[in-house]
């Protein structure tokens, strides 16, 4: 079967930061799945392109670099969307960056707010093992928790109308509230969305003991929605971060409410803390009270409303009083309590 050999320097994205570099030394014309580490090459009619390294930092990739990223599934509803067919990336095809942080797939649709990661890759094959096995993030996942016991560890919940409603920004305010308040042990959980370094590194510089997101679960993505096994993936990091010596739980729910499986998590969180803090982040006094009512079906009750919903103190009490919750902008310090 066709290949080839990679340098030991080759370009990685992010979604692939928890393989050693090791791993990753030669590729075969094979098919690429959905968290197979994949090779791929920058097209030479491309423009320079901006993804995500494993170290989280910014990484330019120009026209012909060939670099390591996965094939997967992406549903934004501010960014792009696309994914893959069932047979996965087709070696000698034409594909597009979909995420920073290095999903790979086709492309269904953009927007004009299309970020700088957006380039075409031509497939080269799937990376294997010196065993001649093909390497996946899975195989690279964190251990199960089974058998371990629950904590009871006090969680709280962010979940967003849209994305860029604040939800990050608000996970920061309530990690630092929690540590000034005495809490020294804070495990924060990225639960649904698209991977990416930047946010675990930002929450761990803010003081978070441990960060986890989807990769450490397997996955690189939780979209595409309504997908089969994933309220498994969703156990498995519930267990690891309930099952964790800790002060507290930190959960943010990246995307909108609607998407990236939203909904299968809560119902599973619900499960295990159905009295669990829950901060909503909303764009819009209309969208709060959308967001209050379907939350409340799921039953979950909202303690706490923020985001843009609270940037004037017009919009504020229009959201308190239609949503009847508290409401305060957490992206102001002089909004928030002493």
């Amino acid at each position: 079967m066709a290949g080839g050999r990679l340098r030991a320097d080759v370009k990685r994205t992010s979604v692939l930061r928890r393989i050693p570099p090791s791993r990753l030394l030669r590729f075969v014309a094979a098919p690429g799945l959905e968290g197979y580490v994949c090779a791929l090459q920058l097209s030479l009619e491309s423009r320079p392109i901006v993804v995500e390294a494993v170290s989280g930092r910014a990484m330019t990739l120009v026209p012909g670099d060939i670099f390591l990223a996965t094939a997967g599934y992406r549903e934004s509803t501010r960014w792009v969307v696309g994914g893959i067919s069932k047979r996965g990336l087709v070696p000698g095809n034409y594909y597009w960056v979909l995420t920073e942080s290095g999903v790979v797939g086709e492309l269904a649709g953009g927007t004009s707010r299309a970020k700088s990661h957006l380039g075409q890759a031509k497939f080269l094959g799937t990376v294997v093992g010196e065993d001649g096995r093909t390497v996946t993030i899975g195989q690279f996942a964190a251990a199960a928790a089974d058998g371990s016991p629950d904590y009871g560890a006090p969680v709280f919940l962010i979940v967003g109308t849209s994305a860029e409603v604040g939800k990050t920004t608000s996970g920061l305010t309530i990690l630092r509230t929690l540590l000034d308040n005495g809490h020294t042990n804070v495990v924060v959980l990225k639960a649904t969305g698209t991977s990416g370094v930047t946010e675990i590194v930002t929450y761990r510089d803010y003081g978070a003991a441990q960060v986890f997101d989807c990769v450490d679960f397997g996955l690189p993505t939780t979209y595409p929605s309504n997908r089969k096994g994933i309220a498994r993936v969703f156990d498995k990091a519930l267990d690891t971060c309930l099952s964790t010596p800790a002060d507290a739980v930190l959960i943010e729910c990246g995307g909108d409410m609607l998407g990236a499986n939203v909904p299968v998590f809560l119902e599973r969180l619900k499960r295990r803390r159905p009295r669990a803090q829950v901060i909503l982040a909303a764009a819009d006094a209309i969208g709060a009270l959308g967001a209050t009512r379907m939350l409340r079906g799921l039953g979950l009750s909202v303690d706490l409303i923020t985001g843009p919903c609270t940037d004037t103190l017009t919009l504020r009490r229009r959201t308190e009083t239609l949503c009847k919750v508290p409401a305060i902008n957490m992206a102001r310090s002089d909004d928030l309590p002493d």
